[in-house]
């Protein structure tokens, strides 16, 4: 029996020293991404420029003139008005996971100057799902934006409607849209910005509505999914079906923008959009 251990070539035990969430595995090139070359690169590849989800917060910081951001209905929160076993305790363990009250931001900003009021939607609150709070402050920011005369700009990133609010969350499909119709009568522009994954009832709305029609690289833009548009049809989808690259092919978005010039973009469309 020796006296000395041989030591393993691959230690099997958790190292306490390394913190977890340093590195992040792009789905499409394979790099490995240390969390600090991925905040400086807004969220995407700096290999690949593959698109991550982006929160509000941070969507926010991108675009906004310094100091402009000011937040509107930040206190609004779901009640639960059809009474669906476990929504409060979920929306409430949502607000303290998330530090949001719903899954929309909305707000008053300037981006290079123009004036404009922005809604941001947050996939990890809810999928982005669309229900009666959602509604209402984008209602509402499109209602300010008509009454101060600025431009409306909405970022999409949605599951779709939200079932436990049932046709309460399909409602307001109808109502964003009569008050982004009001807003085009008021001769004010909207833009509207999707990203991964824009989809169901926002899709079916206000996303795909806008004066121009933005999306970011590769993102996924569509009402259903892809496995049941194909079950349903019972025929082979397209290459590239319901990315961002095959809508702007075939008419439903204006251009592709990767994250990193969207402001600008933004600010040259309000620039010449804007009313004098």
């Amino acid at each position: 029996m020796g006296i000395f251990k041989k030591p393993s070539l691959r230690s099997r035990e958790k190292r306490d020293d390394i913190p977890e969430g340093l590195w992040t595995k792009c789905p499409d090139c394979g790099a490995l991404i240390h969390a600090i070359d991925l905040k400086q690169n807004h969220q995407t590849c700096p290999q690949c420029s593959h698109h991550f989800l982006l929160g509000s917060a941070d969507r926010i910081e991108l675009l906004a003139d310094e100091g402009s951001f000011e937040e509107t209905d930040a206190e609004m929160i779901s009640a639960n008005p059809l009474g669906f076993n476990g929504y409060e305790g979920k929306t409430a363990s949502l607000r303290d996971k998330t530090g949001l009250n719903d899954a929309v931001v909305t707000g008053r900003l300037t981006i290079g100057g123009q004036p404009a009021m922005i809604a941001v939607m947050d996939f990890k609150y809810f999928a982005g799902s669309m229900g009666s709070v959602v509604g209402e402050k984008i209602t509402r920011a499109i209602e300010t934006a008509i009454a101060e005369k600025r431009g409306m700009i909405i970022i999409s990133a949605s599951s779709g409607a939200r079932m436990q609010e049932g046709m309460l969350s399909l409602m307001q499909m109808a109502k964003t849209c009569g008050a982004l119709a009001r807003l085009s009568e008021a001769k004010l522009p909207y833009i509207s910005v999707m990203t991964h994954p824009t989809t169901g009832g926002v899709t079916a709305s206000f996303a795909t509505i806008g004066d121009i029609n933005l999306a970011e690289p590769k993102c996924m833009i569509g009402f259903a999914g892809p496995r049941v548009v194909k079950e349903t049809t019972h025929q082979n989808l397209p290459p590239g079906f319901q990315t961002a690259e095959f809508m702007l092919d075939h008419g439903l978005i204006d251009a592709i923008v990767a994250r990193k010039d969207l402001r600008d973009k933004l600010a040259e469309l309000l620039a010449y959009m804007m009313p004098e």
